[in-house]
């Protein structure tokens, strides 16, 4: 019983937090559609009703974070990083102990963002604009793999100590190299697939995951090596979308060349 009014009060200080921070995004488009353009929005019936579902589900979403996704990402990396685990004893671990570590870090990358919202909101928008030339599984699934390395490189980071920076320049002196010589049609998508992936899904459970992981390595500071994952998580799917349509682009035109000396 206890444990259930514990529950219900942590919604409802959660409840009152959202709507406090939606309440902006309310003001500004309301304040625009009156004030500004001075006409009653269409469908503002379900204009409303769509916000109050918004404000339902971040609360309860938040809740979940709290309550569940937070929570496991500290105790699994408690767990693998368990000296019993890792089979340390008195000998001195090297990185190369840690594989699951890195394995249960790209696994929890990759399913994060498959399930990431704004990713397939945003796959979605591209498939349909593209008229199919982009699948918004197939997009999905290319950040999700760029995701995965990341957080992966990223968990290694932690464990080996190494500077964060080294990491960041190598990823952005691949990306403008990428750049140079990607078809111009995916660079934005490729850009803009980065961005999507930090968001509801994905932040709090990689941020977790890094927090647990440098409390539980020995020589680790969770405030200077805890955090930089998300860095990772939104470096690398630029890379991956990017590497996916140069992927295809070359399969396509391998394709045309064999049917063009089959008809000859």
């Amino acid at each position: 019983m206890d444990i259930l009014i514990g529950l219900l009060t942590e919604t409802g200080k959660t409840l009152v937090s959202t709507i406090f921070d939606v309440m902006p995004i309310v003001a500004i488009m309301f304040g625009f559609q009156f004030l500004v353009i001075r006409q009653r929005p269409a469908h503002l019936r379900k204009i409303v009703i769509g916000f109050v579902y918004v404000v339902l589900g971040l609360t309860l979403f938040l809740v979940g974070l709290e309550q569940a996704l937070f929570p496991v990402g500290k105790s699994m990396a408690a767990q693998l990083t368990a000296p019993g685990f890792l089979g340390g004893g008195d000998r001195v671990l090297g990185w190369w102990d840690y594989t699951w570590v890195y394995v249960f870090a790209a696994a929890i990358g990759f399913s994060t963002t498959v399930a990431e919202p704004s990713l397939i909101a945003v796959s979605l928008k591209a498939q349909e604009i593209s008229g199919g030339a982009i699948s918004a599984w197939g997009l999905r699934i290319a950040v999700a793999i760029g995701v995965a390395i990341g957080v992966a490189l990223g968990a290694f980071r932690i464990v080996t100590g190494t500077p964060l920076p080294y990491y960041i320049m190598v990823g952005y002196a691949i990306v403008i190299i990428q750049t140079m010589f990607t078809s111009k049609w995916i660079i934005p998508l490729a850009y803009d697939s980065g961005g999507v992936t930090t968001s509801t899904v994905t932040v709090p459970v990689v941020a977790a995951l890094g927090l647990g992981l440098a409390s539980t390595t020995e020589g680790r500071s969770p405030l200077i090596d805890g955090f930089g994952l998300i860095a990772f998580a939104s470096l690398f799917p630029i890379i991956s979308v990017m590497g996916y349509a140069s992927l295809t682009s070359w399969i396509g035109r391998r394709k045309r060349v064999q049917e063009k000396e089959e008809s000859a």
